[in-house]
């Protein structure tokens, strides 16, 4: 293949698109990939289903992963629809319900909730395209509320939970919100969300009842028919390499393409049962617990504490679940220590324990959102719990790339979703393009124009494609860390906290990738300490003697406890180290303009960064 560029056969459904604000949009399925990336690239795979080409084809060297297989999700025209369609369908089956026991509402009593919620925020001024912020945990209300919010045409989005009040007013002002709904402890915590930002309206979810009533012009059936495939669904906050967070704004038709297209993975039917135990504000517990449950009718049970999805599974007994590495390394973790050892056990003997955990009538496992182990896939395998580990970003709805059953290659992340490609860069860069990619960052067109170019996402991570376009990712170009759990942050907006939070601290590299916890190593202002040793009647001490001081590394320490208070429980610093010498320009630690060698530093203190994890 030319090293030059990856030239990718044009699918037959241009039909399939329409033309909004002077751009060509995807409306339902398919993409036109008649044109390739303008970066040189060295390698591209392509998948979709053709025209009167029978169950499968292959394209670009990638396998199908739908032969044969029926269709359980019909293709709407928004997820709107997609929940109107349940409710006829199955009006008096269980559809949301908590752990607690607390809540179990049928179809019916969630449409009729739906409606009137979406009548309220009507009565508030919330109309098609208005956003609507979400500071909840995984609760029934979430899922009324955010379902009610796009029955209006309007932009429903989540917050973090641990989100500090700082990040909070950001997010709100970056998106132009008007109206949050929060549970109370977390509305404290964030303060008068009034205060400095365009919100108006700040309710609180245990007093819904008390919202103004639907105005009498209010046409809701009219409301919901109003939103189509190019109308916006969600926005995603993600980090960008400045430290800033991004709204990705995703729309029902890509949502509904990336959910037909991974629904066609196989073993899933109508109905089902699903856990939400991820943040709402992670794509991932959308698509999976959120869109899913209204395009597929499943049965969704909200788990507020995701600490404790492992109880909770057996309860749940889920057809379908998917959770970040973390989880599945911990459940990996119980098993052994129970002395279950998958490679000694009998068929009968398998299936006992895969009912016990609560995962004996799954028909479909995903993890994503982070690097799963192979051993991790391969134990879980050998139980009669083969994963599918799957692709994605927050630009492309969460998934872009799926193992298929029956072919999956343990470190790999699969081949492409239907309608979706992916080419290699001559950098190393994975671009990818298809339906499911975002309409862009809201209020930021400079920050979509660089992303997205002729169409294709760069997604910032370096990969690898093999001979039949199972893609392997090999790290990242940007510096953005992905912990264990699947969250994104990024490390310059942590270590400028760092180096922010008082004098000593000159300079803070962070890491956490693939970790349960992000540590630090610390560099104290040589100035700073001189300072500091006159001070304390120490500065006939030398700089590597000062930085074992107890009394300094006090003081260090109440400036990582400063720049922690600014940041997110899971941004926070829970280990750090001093280092002893100062890093200089144009070292193995900085470039000769003092920009920070990450990669470098990781590997040459690899030993000191694995301790802080001990």
């Amino acid at each position: 293949m030319s090293r030059s560029c990856c030239r990718l056969p044009t699918q037959p459904a241009a039909e399939r698109f329409r033309t909004v604000d002077n751009r060509r949009v995807p409306v339902r399925t398919g993409i036109k990939f008649g044109d390739p990336p303008r970066t040189p690239c060295i390698r591209g795979a392509v998948n979709w289903p053709a025209r009167g080409a029978g169950p499968g084809i292959c394209r670009g060297g990638t396998k199908m992963m739908t032969a044969g297989i029926r269709e359980p999700m019909a293709d709407f025209g928004s997820l709107c629809a997609a929940f109107q369609a349940t409710v006829r369908e199955r009006p008096d089956e269980t559809a949301l319900t908590d752990a607690r026991g607390t809540t179990e509402l049928t179809w019916a009593e969630c449409a009729q909730r739906v409606e009137r919620l979406a009548g309220a925020l009507a009565a508030l001024g919330v109309g098609p395209g208005d956003t609507v912020a979400l500071l909840l945990r995984n609760r029934p209300e979430f899922t009324l509320l955010d379902t009610a919010a796009m029955h209006l045409g309007a932009v429903p989005w989540s917050v973090y939970p641990t989100s500090s009040p700082e990040q909070i007013r950001f997010m709100l002002n970056g998106v132009i919100t008007r109206v949050v709904v929060g549970e109370r402890d977390l509305l404290a915590h964030a303060g008068d969300l009034r205060d400095g930002t365009s919100v108006r309206h700040v309710v609180d979810v245990d007093d819904l009842d008390a919202l103004p009533a639907t105005p009498a012009s209010f046409d809701f059936a009219a409301a919901w028919r109003a939103v189509g495939p190019e109308s916006p669904l969600t926005i995603i906050w993600t980090s960008g390499t400045t430290g800033d967070p991004k709204p990705v704004e995703l729309s029902h038709g890509a949502m509904t393409a990336m959910l037909r297209s991974l629904t066609r993975l196989g073993g899933l039917e109508r109905g089902g049962r699903v856990i939400s135990c991820l943040p709402s504000a992670h794509v991932a517990d959308r698509w999976m617990a959120h869109y899913w449950w209204m395009a597929l009718g499943m049965r969704v049970t909200c788990l507020a504490d995701g600490a404790r999805i492992l109880d909770e599974l057996p309860h749940v007994r889920p057809t379908f679940f998917g959770s970040v590495p973390r989880v599945w390394e911990k459940l990996r973790a119980v098993l052994e220590s129970q002395g279950v050892d998958p490679a000694h056990l009998t068929r009968n003997e398998a299936e006992a324990v895969r009912h016990r955990i609560g995962l004996g009538e799954a028909r479909l496992l995903v993890a994503g959102a982070a690097p799963l182990t192979v051993a991790t896939l391969t134990f879980f395998t050998a139980l009669g719990l083969p994963l599918t580990e799957v692709w994605g970003l927050s630009e492309t709805c969460g998934v872009l790339t799926a193992n298929p059953p029956g072919d999956r290659r343990p470190g790999t992340v699969g081949v492409p979703l239907d309608g979706a490609a992916v080419c290699i860069a001559a950098d190393g860069e994975v671009l990818a393009r298809g339906p499911q990619l975002l309409t862009g960052y809201r209020g930021r067109p400079g920050a979509t124009a660089a992303a997205v170019v002729d169409g294709w996402l760069h997604t910032g991570d370096l990969g690898e494609l093999d001979e039949d376009g199972y893609l392997t990712i090999t790290g990242r170009k940007k510096d953005i860390i992905i912990n264990s759990s699947g969250k994104n942050m990024s490390p310059v907006a942590i270590e400028n906290a760092l180096k922010s939070a008082g004098p000593l601290i000159g300079q803070a590299c962070v890491l956490g990738d693939d970790r349960p916890y992000n540590v630090a190593l610390l560099v104290v202002d040589p100035d700073a300490v001189r300072a500091w040793a006159a001070a304390h009647g120490l500065d006939h001490r030398p700089y590597a003697s000062l930085t074992g001081e107890e009394s300094l590394l006090a003081e260090v320490a109440a400036e990582v406890a400063a720049a922690n208070s600014r940041l997110s429980r899971v941004e926070q610093v829970r280990r750090w180290r001093v280092m002893h010498a100062d890093w200089l320009a144009d070292s193995d630690e900085l470039t000769p303009t003092m920009k920070l060698r990450r990669s470098r530093v990781a590997h040459k203190y690899v030993s000191l960064i694995d301790a802080l994890y001990e």
